[in-house]
């Protein structure tokens, strides 16, 4: 449980049985998604203790016991879910929010809500090969959609702030890194390398101001921004001449619909199957239940090396 702004504490209580159409999990694992961070900070808004494991959204593990009226799920499948207590050792939810995951994935972390996610906005994205893609900021979500933007065939222009983040966009695919350092620079180098047009494809994964300004400025003329990044710490600001001038098309890529989540969830397990995808090094670092503070703070402060956390019980 998150005890207060900063501080969690591990607490035993009683594994609740399934209700009706529900399954229970034993959790293998949950990722770190960094939709956390504002919890874990305590805004004005949170109330404390958090419900037991809550904001771990990212669990997978193995069904253990079904509710009634459950069917085409069994005690021993192995599942991702779309929980939303999984920083626990087990997690109860609805059947319909889990996907199942093949024997082949047996033994692999397969946090399925981020992975989805990535599918959902690279379907959304619409990228076409030839097309010049810009992706900014190159955390996990970054690293999978310049995997996936450039099996597409497109050109892919990476801009991160940190070297690693770069030399991983590189491995994933980039055809072009730059630094996310100078904002004229960024926009004068993605000029010379689209002969002047921009880009018809710009993906902001950061979350934050000044990226999405950039992201606007690096647009071609109907061109389409997607926002991939989670901008949770208030309003913001948009360059509404720029948009409307360029005759921008603007897409939130988040998905609320479970259905859509769920959809883009099965996509991960066949993109990863049919070796489309291999999130494995993306995994950097792994914590114990009882370290998921240091985990969080990993993954606010983000060391050399890091990109992704799991929390394993």
């Amino acid at each position: 449980m998150l005890a207060a702004p900063g501080r969690i504490e591990i607490t035993r209580i009683a594994r609740r049985a399934p209700g009706p159409g529900e399954v229970r999990v034993r959790l293998e694992g949950c990722g770190v998604c960094a939709s956390n961070l504002t919890p874990w900070a305590g805004p004005d808004w949170m109330h404390f203790p958090t419900e037991p494991g809550a904001m771990g959204h990212e669990g997978w593990g193995v069904v253990e016991a079904l509710g009634d009226g459950v069917q085409g799920l069994a005690e021993g499948d192995r599942v991702a879910t779309l929980f939303q207590h999984s920083y626990a050792e087990a997690d109860t939810g609805p059947a319909e929010q889990v996907v199942r995951l093949p024997a082949v994935l047996d033994g692999q972390p397969f946090p399925g809500e981020p992975l989805g996610c990535a599918m959902n906005i690279f379907r959304r994205s619409d990228i076409a090969p030839g097309q010049d893609v810009a992706i900014i900021g190159i955390g996990f979500l970054g690293a999978l959609l310049t995997r996936l933007a450039s099996q597409a065939g497109a050109r892919v222009i990476a801009i991160g702030r940190r070297p690693y983040a770069l030399d991983l966009a590189r491995r994933m695919g980039a055809a072009e890194t730059i630094p996310m350092a100078d904002h004229q620079a960024i926009i004068d180098r993605v000029r010379d390398l689209t002969g002047g047009a921009f880009c018809p494809r710009v993906i902001e994964a950061a979350g934050a101001q000044w990226p999405l300004d950039l992201a606007a400025e690096l647009c071609g003329v109907r061109g389409r921004l997607v926002i991939a990044g989670y901008h949770q710490d208030g309003p913001r600001q948009v360059n509404m001449q720029l948009w409307n001038w360029r005759g921008l098309d603007v897409v939130n890529a988040h998905e609320r619909d479970p259905a859509e989540y769920l959809r883009g969830m099965r996509e991960a397990v066949a993109a990863v199957v049919a070796g489309r995808l291999d999130p494995l090094p993306l995994y950097t670092h792994r914590f114990p239940l009882e370290q998921l503070g240091a985990a969080l703070d990993a993954t606010r402060d983000r060391p050399d090396g890091f990109l992704k956390a799991l929390v394993l019980p």
